[in-house]
């Protein structure tokens, strides 16, 4: 259910300009409250010592403590849900990955504001502490300021009309993942065997950081994880991370399925897009897909289910219980675009028990 509760952040920058500009942001929400800002952990831990926050945003590199070894001591002693700002470099984007992995619910890439986009800056913060905010005090809110257009599948990719001729047998598993979608996704992809279906994925994320969480993941799983490069072909013990700004597709080549990675404008404000993949899903491989929606804010890749359930592929929707937020699978449920209803632990037997079938 939704609530127009309030969201207490707490904003933890070493920048002057860069915590004004934040507070600015939220400002545009009316259930959003900005109740502190800190200059280093130390003052924000001062500060928790008085009040506990909705949602923390926390820089990764900063003197006297770095983010990290403060998100560290948050998680052990007070979780709180805690949203990662973070530099576009190769370090950090392997310590907001890590971050991740340590309990962070979000990620706001430096810069997050374009000349000309500032909406987009604003709408963008505003959406990531909501997505936070969600992973526990269950508040959503409503701006009243002119907000960005929100693009359908369309604008990237047509959809072709129902009944389409697979001339293959491969099985092929699409995940589509936002808030709480890295730490699902690696609990799923480690315990899959080295000859598992061949996966592709998108989870919401920056530019960059999608080639750092394949690296990471690809460093505790049996199959091979990397980042998708146009024209890879989608094999059997191989996983691929859409690019954090690419949307991904996928085309019929001779015998394979190879990846098409497509430029345009954001849908359902994201690039890449889970709607833009499960259509791709629906549009070229139909029966012989799996559709899978894990945990997320918003409606990314609910429609988009529902076209491949239309083509009768395999559909499932994550269970409210193991998501982080029940926000994605919730939507597509109202849809009624799954076949099935699964837990974490459960979409993972489901994936491995497609590879024993196959094997036999």
């Amino acid at each position: 259910m939704e609530s127009n509760k309030q969201i207490n952040v707490l904003i933890v920058d070493d920048s002057t300009s860069m915590r004004n500009m934040l507070e600015n942001f939220l400002h545009h929400d009316p259930y959003i409250k900005v109740i502190g800002k800190a200059d280093d952990p130390y003052q924000a831990a001062a500060f928790l010592k008085n009040q506990v926050p909705d949602v923390i945003t926390l820089d990764i590199e900063m003197p006297k403590m770095d983010g990290l070894t403060f998100l560290k001591k948050i998680m052990a002693q007070h979780p709180i849900p805690v949203v990662i700002i973070s530099s576009l470099t190769k370090k950090g984007a392997i310590e907001t990955i890590k971050a991740l992995e340590y309990g962070a619910i979000e990620i706001i890439l430096k810069p997050f504001v374009e000349e000309g986009n500032q909406k987009e800056g604003i709408q963008l913060i505003i959406d990531k502490v909501r997505a936070a905010s969600m992973a526990k005090v269950k508040a959503k809110s409503h701006t009243k300021y002119e907000v960005p257009p929100k693009y359908t599948t369309d604008a990237i990719l047509k959809k072709k009309p129902l009944g389409i001729n697979v001339q293959s047998n491969q099985k092929i598993v699409a995940i589509g993942a936002s808030t709480g979608g890295t730490v699902a996704i690696q609990q799923i992809l480690q315990e899959l065997p080295v000859d598992s279906q061949g996966i592709v994925i998108v989870q919401h994320m920056p530019v960059n950081f999608t080639k750092a969480f394949a690296e990471r993941l690809n460093q505790f799983c049996n199959i091979h994880v990397k980042e998708a490069e146009d024209g890879d072909i989608i094999q059997n013990g191989l996983a691929l991370i859409a690019r954090g700004d690419k949307h991904l597709t996928l085309k019929r080549q001779g015998t394979n399925y190879v990846v098409r990675l497509l430029n345009g404008p954001l849908v359902n404000r994201h690039k890449p897009s889970v709607d833009v993949l499960f259509r791709s899903m629906a549009n070229h491989v139909g029966a012989n897909a799996i559709g899978i929606l894990l945990t997320g804010m918003g409606d990314d890749g609910a429609k988009g289910l529902l076209e491949m359930k239309e083509t009768k592929a395999i559909t499932i929707a994550q269970d409210e219980k193991s998501s982080t937020v029940f926000g994605m699978p919730r939507e597509a449920i109202k849809l009624d675009a799954q076949k099935f209803i699964l837990s974490l632990s459960e979409i993972t037997d489901y994936i491995k028990h497609l590879t024993n079938y196959k094997s036999k």
